[in-house]
């Protein structure tokens, strides 16, 4: 009796697993020709002054990474691409939908590839938007079943666990934002309890095109399955939201963003750079790609091997055995390795802070600076919802580092082991001083104030300081931490879970 139970089960989760066809999925492709938008117009002239070059600019205010992509999506006459690994159906993420819907009005071409992971509750909403002649939206790496999700994992866990970590967002061809923020109103500075300190950069240029290009094939790989095929038709329109009180204030406090002031008065100052795109693979989504072909292997090329100094941030930092002898061998070769990441009262995903933990002594006895980020909460009116009340804490959310103050990395990719093995990421390569040098003033000044430093005593035991003004504060246990949580942090770091963080 029991027998015939266990196949049906069988058949049932099989059945659960089982995707669409990609058999005569549509083709389409970047548009080539648009110096004749309105963003081409204006894009063209310094871009001809500056050949060979792209024009980057750092988007490091979280309003002002909003304003951007509101801008460009505005701005747009010819077409819109938008790769994301999380877009939350909340304010910020509302508004960015109905700014796509709206240019698909004026007749834009909106294309917009989403890892199926990070879009909880958007089914009927991305129905909707599908179903507009102009929008054509894909997920990454699908759910078969779109109720039970978990059955997923049951029956096809290997695919499922790799999940597509890129963001870009590009307009007509001529502009894209690269960097490490989702859509969601924590990566916007519009949320309550939370606020991610992140980075993105506003790019122009060659490296526009090789954005593109990235994404086409993301868009026709073997992983990016038309949304149509995979939830239920749209019952209604897709429908503009009114406005609410939130909305109004977040909108007046964007427009007051000094990025918005400089963009409309024609004062944004790019820094014209070479540039280049980085990315693995989509075949990576699938398991495919060899470990030599992947976006940590085209780092190495570019970069090579440091010399003098590097500067890395990294929200989830765990550098695993192979990572923590390459910056153990760097700092030992006489480089400067600064590497900033979240503390455990910082962090969102403390499982994470297990695995950097594991290796945080190795790294210190090899000569490693290490900064961890303390869980602040900035003032409301500095950076908050106008009139609004309550604090966010601040968790780090940035990828970036720089090599030999020449060269800087800016992207999703985390120094973790799905990010270098499981999951696909991209970034930009851009060869700017002038920006290295920015990251590197900030860990000579900023970041030292705003982060806990751990050491190692006389006994090689580790110990923090905190810097409070002309004064320092020191820690012989982890701050911010209870007994419990430095237990459970110990336990998960003994566990075999590693390359899974």
């Amino acid at each position: 009796m029991k027998q015939p139970l266990l196949v049906a089960i069988a058949l049932t989760l099989t059945a659960c697993g089982r995707l669409p066809s990609l058999e005569d999925r549509p083709e389409s492709h970047a548009l080539a020709d648009t110096q004749a938008t309105a963003l081409g117009r204006a894009i063209g002239p310094a871009a001809r002054e500056h050949p060979g070059r792209s024009g980057v600019y750092p988007l490091l205010d979280s309003r002002a990474a909003f304003a951007a992509r509101v801008l460009l999506a505005r701005a747009a006459e010819r077409s819109l691409d938008l790769q994301y690994y999380i877009w939350k159906d909340d304010l910020t993420g509302r508004l960015l939908l109905e700014e796509l819907y709206q240019a698909a009005d004026r007749g834009v071409r909106v294309r917009l590839l989403l890892d199926d992971n990070g879009i909880a509750g958007l089914d009927a909403t991305l129905a909707a938007l599908d179903a507009h002649p102009n929008i054509e939206v894909r997920l990454f790496n699908p759910f078969a079943n779109r109720r039970l999700r978990w059955l997923g994992y049951l029956t096809d866990f290997s695919r499922l666990n790799r999940r597509m970590h890129n963001k870009s967002f590009t307009a007509d061809n001529q502009a894209t934002i690269v960097g490490g923020r989702n859509v969601g109103d924590e990566y916007f500075d519009a949320a309550e309890g939370l606020m991610f300190v992140d980075l993105d950069v506003l790019a122009v240029g060659p490296v526009v095109r090789e954005v593109s290009a990235d994404f086409d094939r993301y868009w026709g790989s073997g992983s990016s399955y038309p949304a149509e095929r995979l939830v239920a038709p749209a019952e209604t329109g897709f429908g503009v939201k009114a406005e609410t009180a939130d909305t109004v204030k977040y909108a007046e406090a964007v427009k007051r963003s000094a990025f918005v002031r400089e963009l409309l008065q024609g004062r944004l100052a790019f820094d014209w750079a070479v540039a280049h795109v980085v990315s693995d693979d989509p075949a990576k989504g699938l398991g495919d790609l060899p470990r030599d072909e992947t976006l940590l292997h085209q780092l190495e090329q570019l970069l090579g091997h440091p010399r003098e100094e590097v500067d890395l941030v990294s929200a989830y930092f765990v550098p695993a055995l192979v990572g923590t002898e390459m910056f153990s061998e760097w700092a030992k070769r006489g480089v400067k390795v600064r590497v900033l990441t979240n503390s455990f009262e910082a962090t969102d995903v403390s499982v994470v802070h297990a695995g950097y933990v594991k290796r945080r002594k190795r790294l210190l006895q090899s000569g490693v600076i290490l900064y961890e980020l303390r869980a602040l909460s900035p003032p409301r009116e500095a950076r908050g919802l106008a009139g609004s009340s309550g604090s966010s804490a601040a968790s780090l959310h940035a990828k970036t580092f720089s090599a030999d103050r020449k060269n800087v990395f800016i992207g999703s990719f985390n120094f973790d082991p799905r990010s270098a093995h499981l999951n696909t990421e991209m970034g930009i390569v851009i060869e700017s001083p002038a920006l290295a040098q920015r990251i590197a003033d900030k860990f000579d000044s900023g970041i030292p104030s705003r982060a806990y430093e751990p050491r190692l005593d006389s006994a090689g035991e580790i110990y923090w300081i905190e810097r409070r003004d002309s004064s320092s504060v020191r820690y012989d246990v982890e701050p911010g931490t209870t007994l419990w949580q430095r237990l459970a942090v110990r336990l998960l770091s003994s566990l075999p879970l590693e390359w899974l963080l």
